[in-house]
């Protein structure tokens, strides 16, 4: 088929959409698919039309089905959807939800979060990612930590660095940061941080063969995001084998398994701190999360989401019965 993919986020950007928009181009070209991905729908002809994100889209979405009332849409819902559109903006979010065959959903959980007369259209597709490769060893003088994505609100990207303070004095905890400021305010955050806590490192935006080695050179990570549509940093986590030390939010859970033991109370530092220095000083407990991430891994591996893909696919072209906007 000809399948047109619409994501806002434009070309060269590290975005996590943009990622993910390359990404399923390429494994819907394994596939034997023509995908073209855009930015702005152009009014052209296809034979599937995927969008990424229900609000950003909802414009596109409506002039698609107006202009192809029979050719199948599939809307893809990312965290700020499902966990502050849907809210925020609910004429546009739940119409492009409506219009749309059918919708795919990036955690286990999303089933829970969405008005339930959408939940027969949705599919989950887990992100796939990479095994990181490269060399890079353990500091063993330090007990490092990384948190890898934007500085951006949603992401709560600091919350490791203030738990950090209050580690005691023979803690070797360092909290490694990599991702590109979303504002000056953010910039300016997070270098009075580092200027403020030697315990914190921020190491801006970074490539992806650095991101690899961050993960290999790092013992865990942090990802204390306040909402999440299912991170994609997750994935390659599980996929490195290593350690995640995660807010309890749904998009986490639902990547992580509800009984996944490296869990912290959302936006709670004292908490976060007290789980990273049980990791720093139980070999037994970071054994015991290594353990679920590996296990977890084969979850993420591409054929897993190619074949969610094609399921999606499936499930669009058959159409069902189109809710009524």
């Amino acid at each position: 088929m000809k399948i047109i993919l619409n994501t806002p986020a434009l070309p060269g950007s590290r975005a996590g959409n943009r990622a993910t928009a390359d990404r399923w181009c390429r494994l819907l070209e394994q596939a034997g698919h023509r995908v073209f991905v855009v930015t702005e729908y152009n009014n052209e002809p296809c034979d599937l039309y995927i969008a990424l994100h229900a609000w950003r889209s909802h414009e596109a979405v409506l002039r698609f089905r107006d202009r192809n009332p029979e050719t199948p849409i599939i809307v893809v819902l990312t965290g700020t959807d499902i966990y502050d559109h849907q809210y925020r903006y609910p004429e546009q979010t739940l119409h492009s939800m409506a219009l749309a065959d059918c919708l795919v959903g990036l955690h286990h959980r999303v089933g829970r979060d969405i008005p339930e007369r959408f939940v027969p259209k949705l599919v989950t597709v887990l992100q796939s990612a990479d095994r990181p490769g490269g060399n890079a060893g353990v500091d063993t003088r330090h007990f490092d930590v990384c948190v890898i994505g934007h500085l951006r609100e949603e992401k709560d990207p600091l919350r490791a660095a203030i738990a950090a303070r209050t580690l005691p004095p023979g803690s070797t905890i360092r909290v490694l940061n990599a991702g590109k400021a979303h504002s000056q305010d953010w910039a300016r955050r997070a270098i009075a941080e580092q200027e403020a806590n030697p315990r914190f490192q921020w190491l801006g935006e970074i490539d992806r063969p650095s991101t690899h080695q961050l993960m290999n050179r790092c013992r865990a990570m942090v990802i204390s995001s306040v909402m999440e549509g299912g991170a994609n940093v997750v994935s390659e986590a599980c996929r490195a084998g290593l350690p995640v030390i995660a807010s309890d939010i749904s998009g986490n859970i639902g990547l992580l398994g509800e009984d996944y033991p490296g869990y912290f109370r959302v936006g709670d530092e004292a908490d976060l701190a007290k789980v990273l220095l049980w990791a720093e000083q139980s070999p037994e407990y970071l054994g015991e999360l290594t353990d679920r991430v590996t296990e977890l891994a084969s979850c993420f591996v591409p054929e897993a989401e190619q074949a969610a893909l094609l399921t999606a696919i499936e499930k669009a072209r058959a159409k069902g019965d189109r809710l009524n906007p």
